[in-house]
């Protein structure tokens, strides 16, 4: 996705690799994206936010 994309629940926003398997991030809730806060190649912590979207 890319910011501004409307988006509904369960909605593919990103793909996550995580020891050479690619999971997919889905959308919790219907709204709006407001900031990407990953970029590619981005090393990722538990837990940590990788989007930003608003109802």
């Amino acid at each position: 996705v890319k910011e501004g994309s409307k988006v509904n629940k369960g909605d593919k926003l990103l793909v996550l690799e995580s020891m050479k398997m690619e999971n997919d991030i889905t959308a919790d809730f219907a709204g709006t994206v407001r900031r990407i806060l990953v970029k590619a190649g981005d090393s990722v912590q538990v837990g940590a936010p990788m989007v930003e979207i608003v109802e």
